[in-house]
């Protein structure tokens, strides 16, 4: 199963996605209503650890690629200073591997709600793998934002 861009997409906006999909599904507007409301609920933890990976990606673009547009300074402190251009480039270079481990996470999320939604909406069994793997994925986001949140 691949992952375009545009499923990539998909998993930014999953939990908005889930709530109108679990709407769809109270309304009757979905066939076989009870399994489209558990793809919904199942879609609920899965993008909200999108929202993590959607913000990890723009605290990257923000304080890492366009530190020196975002920070004016002075830079005596910051990483990679005195100068804001050595500030700026280990930002930048502290960015990147965030940026594509959220991108890989967003990658994960989409294969993860594709795999459990065709197989919840069609009543058969998803791979071993595939419900283990969403659950640590969701407790691990959770762990991280608790982490955040703390270290504010």
């Amino acid at each position: 199963m691949t992952t375009t861009p545009r499923s990539l997409g998909r998993a930014a906006v999953l939990l908005p996605l889930s709530l109108a999909r679990g709407g769809a599904a109270l309304t009757g507007r979905r066939p076989r209503p009870a399994r489209a409301l558990l793809h919904s609920a199942v879609g609920l933890p899965l993008g909200a650890l999108a929202l993590v990976a959607v913000g990890v990606e723009l605290l990257a673009v923000l304080r890492g690629f366009l530190y020196g547009i975002v920070d004016s300074g002075p830079y005596d402190h910051a990483w990679g200073g005195p100068s804001r251009a050595g500030a700026w480039l280990v930002h930048a270079a502290l960015s990147a591997p965030l940026a594509a481990a959220a991108l890989g996470l967003l990658w994960l999320v989409a294969e993860l709600d594709t795999r459990l939604g065709s197989h919840l909406l069609r009543g058969e069994r998803p791979r071993a793998w595939v419900w283990p793997t969403a659950l640590i994925a969701c407790a691990g986001g959770a762990l991280f934002v608790a982490a955040w949140i703390h270290q504010l």
